[in-house]
């Protein structure tokens, strides 16, 4: 125990990152404590309070978030950052981004997605800011550069070069899909470099691009996604399932909805282009009802036709 304590002060106490050490145990507490406690609400579990509803509004929990960073952020210009006040206010301010990340996807569809399949953008969002903080704690900074004290004119070239070909690595990850890789680059080189020199997913943006004439490369990537990426999507899906919960299963009503916005949709087309949309925006009864009728017309008009020209021959 005197062990820990001691190697404590030495790595971040005496390393002044104690702020940031309390900033990410706030995180995570706060992150780890409000999915609990949704998980136990959504259970209906009878001893646990339930949602904090005054006079009928749902106030949602990134709402406390946001006081919770906004106070940390007002008071640390406030005490101009002096100890021991930055502690506090950085443990505040770990806990404000724990509350608001974890409705990150709320905020991102401006729609209560929270337990949907939409509402795991959320948990991205937590991992990632987890992952970002906890790199900076153990001395990373973005991109990987650290100039040092006596780095002459070439040198500094040397680190804008490297930073400038990580940066553009990374964009390029990101664009063919892998979001992960590309993110995580930022903050360690080499990462992104695996990921932009890799076969892109095949829905990203880079194979839409540069996929769409070449048929090999294209089939080469959604054979690597079937065999691959789905067995990481699954491995991932269980975990944040375990993490946050799984989201709802989708409820028949929105299949019926989704039938209506159809039908909706058919009507419109025949209301711009009767001629050209009428037939196919009809049930398919009714197109087979049409198609009889239509059938037997004709063989009445060829049996009319062939009984006239015999009376006039």
């Amino acid at each position: 125990m005197a062990g820990l304590v001691d190697s404590y002060h030495e790595h971040i106490v005496a390393a002044h990152k104690q702020p940031l050490f309390l900033l990410l145990v706030g995180f995570i507490c706060s992150f780890l404590l409000i999915r609990f406690s949704v998980r136990m609400i959504r259970a209906q579990v009878r001893w646990w309070p339930g949602n904090i509803t005054p006079g009928g509004l749902h106030i949602h929990h990134m709402v406390f978030g946001v006081g919770c960073l906004l106070v940390a952020g007002i008071g640390v210009f406030a005490t101009n950052g002096g100890h021991p006040w930055i502690d506090w206010f950085g443990l505040l301010f770990g806990i404000g981004c724990g509350l608001v990340l974890d409705e990150f996807a709320l905020i991102l569809h401006l729609e209560d997605v929270y337990w949907s399949a939409q509402g795991r953008k959320s948990v991205d969002a937590v991992i990632l800011g987890i992952l970002f903080t906890a790199l900076l704690l153990t001395g990373y900074v973005p991109l990987g550069v650290v100039p040092g004290p006596g780095t002459d004119g070439g040198g500094r070239w040397g680190l804008v070069a490297v930073i400038s070909v990580n940066a553009l690595l990374s964009v390029v990850a990101l664009f063919k899909g892998k979001m992960w890789t590309g993110l995580l680059g930022i903050m360690v080189p080499g990462i992104s470099w695996i990921g932009a020199i890799r076969l892109a997913r095949p829905s990203s943006p880079w194979a839409r691009w540069r996929y769409a004439e070449r048929p090999r490369r294209r089939a080469r990537a959604l054979r690597r996604e079937r065999l691959l990426h789905a067995r990481a999507d699954r491995a991932r899906t269980w975990l944040f399932d375990l993490i946050a919960g799984a989201p709802d299963k989708v409820p028949a009503h929105h299949t019926t909805t989704h039938r209506v916005a159809e039908a909706v949709a058919a009507r419109a087309a025949a209301h711009l282009d009767p001629a050209r949309s009428a037939h196919r925006s009809a049930p398919p009864t009714e197109r087979a009802a049409d198609q009889r009728r239509r059938t037997v017309q004709a063989g009445r008009a060829r049996s009319y036709r062939s009984r006239t020209g015999r009376r006039r021959g």
